[in-house]
């Protein structure tokens, strides 16, 4: 019998998970992960082996909504069932919001759950249905040790002129406060760093995928970032918009009609990429069309993070490595070397053949800054925190 800890995404309509062996800390291996999409009317469950190869698959059928508790039961039977050699013994789960409370991972109880469902109309897209998955295994399998690990625990390393913003102590009382977020992915990069670039301390890293954002590291730990207050602002996204100035979402309300539901419709669904191209939020799209919008919307993203980039190496004193990780920041050569021809003058040198082949390194060696794709693992960062936290407790 394999003990397993039980790693947990949960959305809105869908599931996300991963179970990991508890043999070994510090590198816990990988058993098989897989999900459940399409909750609300079509749901289908499928699990993979670590290579990715099809293990089971299931289907409920059209018309039948399925509960986080009930998919979650699902999962966790079929670990110990069809995997045979396979016992959860945790569960963590990715949550995004930890607020001024949590500055690490944390054991879930039904008190930390009722503090972080609090935190909801901060964070609305993510942490209701990160909450929702921890009480539905509470429900279900009541004992289970639990952990909650925070995408904005890394930042509460910015020092605190980073963390404000320059509004009267009653509203920044309320929690409004530069949070940060893609903290589980900046820990794992964090880490894997020394491993590329030794002696590298000024570090800026670009998580790039559907929601993106940039994080200005010294010595491993964060001092700036560029997704804010909940998961809107900073670069452009998928379909979020980013930045946009506060000026504009007045005008918005009060003369072009939007509702404050309509309007968050607006910036979260239908912006971003997808507004700016008006077909398309798929990065791998729009970098290989010849449309003039789908153009505009790759450059706008470029010029976002060349921006954002510039600025932090500014905040840091100067630049000793630069890393792309996530889908885009993994996979797209093309907005890598738009990027790195407009930071030439950072002492950045592209390679070509090593960034067509996905680096590691992606600039020359004699390049003054070196610049590397590093593929990033939230789901084994949580795995890692869980097995620390339940094991020290």
């Amino acid at each position: 019998m394999t003990d397993a800890v039980l790693v947990v995404n949960s959305g809105s309509t869908s599931l996300k998970f991963g179970a990991y062996g508890t043999s070994n800390v510090e590198d816990p291996p990988l058993l098989c992960r897989g999900g459940v999409d399409s909750m609300a009317g079509d749901p289908h469950f499928i699990a993979k082996e670590p290579d990715g190869k099809p293990i089971d698959a299931h289907e409920w059928g059209s018309g039948h909504a399925l509960s986080h508790k009930e998919a979650l039961g699902y999962i966790v039977q079929w670990l110990e069932q069809h995997e045979a050699n396979i016992k959860v013994v945790a569960a963590g789960h990715r949550v995004v919001l930890g607020g001024t409370r949590f500055e690490g991972p944390a054991k879930i109880t039904p008190e930390v759950l009722d503090y972080l469902d609090g935190l909801s109309a901060m964070e609305p897209s993510h942490q209701p249905f990160n909450v929702r998955g921890a009480r539905a295994i509470a429900e279900a399998f009541p004992g289970l040790p639990q952990v909650a690990v925070f995408d904005t625990s890394f930042h509460r390393t910015m020092p605190e002129v980073a963390q404000i913003y320059a509004l009267p102590k009653a509203v920044r009382d309320t929690g409004v406060r530069h949070w940060g977020y893609h903290g589980i992915s900046y820990d794992y990069i964090s880490r894997q760093v020394p491993k590329v670039a030794p002696g590298a301390r000024r570090v800026i890293v670009a998580h790039l995928g559907g929601g993106a954002s940039v994080c200005a590291m010294l010595d491993g730990r964060s001092v700036e970032t560029s997704m804010a207050f909940a998961g809107l602002t900073g670069l452009p996204m998928a379909t979020r918009s980013g930045d946009v100035p506060a000026d504009v979402i007045f005008y918005l309300l009060r003369s072009a009609g939007y509702t404050a539901e309509a309007l968050e419709k607006l910036l979260y669904g239908q912006s971003g990429l997808l507004g700016l191209s008006g077909d398309s939020a798929d990065m791998r799209v729009l970098q290989d069309s010849a449309a003039a919008d789908d153009k505009l919307a790759v450059d706008y993203f470029v010029t976002s993070l060349v921006k954002f980039i510039g600025a932090y190496a500014a905040v840091l004193g100067g630049l000793d490595a630069l890393v792309f990780t996530a889908g885009i920041g993994e996979n797209s050569a093309k907005v890598r070397a738009a990027v790195l021809e407009r930071l030439s003058t950072f002492g950045l040198t592209l390679d070509p053949a090593a960034n067509a082949a996905n680096g590691p390194r992606i600039t020359t060696a004699d390049s003054a800054v070196a610049a590397f794709v590093i593929p990033t693992n939230e789901e084994l960062m949580i795995a890692q925190h869980t097995l620390a936290l339940t094991r020290s407790a």
